[in-house]
């Protein structure tokens, strides 16, 4: 599938000014790489955009591609099961100096945990009391299997109390997030970029941190030299880097090295603070005036 996107001239300067860096590697593209560029375009040459602006533009894309990368590696690291857990997955019976599992609890008496009351403990946050009692109109531990509370039942006065459970409610919050964004990133991911994880067996997303070293020599660049280069003289490391070649680890020691090489390019760059907006305005004015009378018929 092929993505167009056209920008009005207006909003192609306001990106630049801001120094996007896909707009900036655009408008740097070199000569072989270009179909066409309009007469009037080389009038606009980077220099006219390229400030500061670009440690925080290129730098935090460079970021964004390693969280991309780490939640990627945590994802395949610890895939969550399909099946989903429900709440009885998270309680726990206190028995001798300990605590088991519900689950275990149960099956070891031959309980069904549609026979079990519970009742608040007071002052005793997410703790109850468990009866068991075949004959009586419990509600259950649960109520139904997509429940996700814990159910309470009115117990008589003479039950006995068979044991103290306890509801791990935060635990059970949290891998009710992490079920839903793991298969939200199932059903939506790219099966080609996932494949080749699976294939270089390294747990990352191989691209995700190619486009963070590239992005980060790239802003070394701009801070030392004020120049965009999109050819990279090293196209090669960044291929081995795409085709998993590197340890997950060694490529974040290099990311984290380069963004300190990039801090300290910056900091000494002569590159102005931000671009210089009234010069990018009649810059934009003049090409939309060139453009117009270009437009305008002969005999107008």
């Amino acid at each position: 599938m092929i993505h167009e996107v056209y920008y009005e001239l207006r909003r192609f300067f306001e990106l630049l000014a801001a120094n996007n860096p896909n707009i900036l590697e655009l408008l740097a593209s070199p000569p072989s790489c270009v179909r066409y560029r309009h007469p009037l375009l080389e009038r606009l040459q980077p220099s006219l955009f390229v400030s500061k602006l670009c440690q925080d533009s290129f730098g935090k894309f460079a970021l964004s591609q390693m969280r991309k990368a780490r939640g990627l590696n945590k994802k395949i690291v610890n895939p969550v099961a399909q099946e989903r857990k429900t709440p009885l997955d998270f309680c726990y019976v206190n028995q001798h100096q300990g605590s088991v599992p519900l689950l275990h609890f149960l099956a070891a008496r031959g309980w069904r945990q549609e026979d079990c009351g519970l009742v608040n403990l007071p002052h005793m946050k997410d703790l109850y009391g468990l009866y068991h009692d075949p004959t009586a109109d419990y509600a259950g531990i649960v109520r139904k299997a997509t429940s996700n509370e814990v159910a309470l039942s009115s117990i008589p006065k003479e039950a006995v109390q068979a044991a103290v459970l306890y509801f791990n409610k935060d635990g059970y919050s949290t891998y009710c997030r992490e079920y839903k964004e793991y298969w939200a990133w199932v059903e939506k991911r790219n099966e080609a970029r996932y494949e080749n994880t699976v294939q270089h067996g390294k747990n990352y997303d191989a691209k995700n941190l190619m486009h963070t070293l590239r992005l980060l020599d790239m802003a070394i660049e701009i801070g030392r030299t004020s120049e965009i280069h999109v050819r990279r003289p090293n196209r090669d490391f960044l291929l081995q880097v795409k085709s998993g070649a590197f340890e997950y680890e060694e490529l974040l020691a290099r990311a984290e090295e380069k963004t300190r090489e990039m801090e300290a390019a910056f900091a000494q760059s002569s590159l102005p603070d931000r671009p210089d907006l009234t010069q990018i305005n009649a810059r934009l004015v003049a090409l939309r005036r060139a453009y117009y009378a270009e437009q305008r018929p002969q005999n107008y």
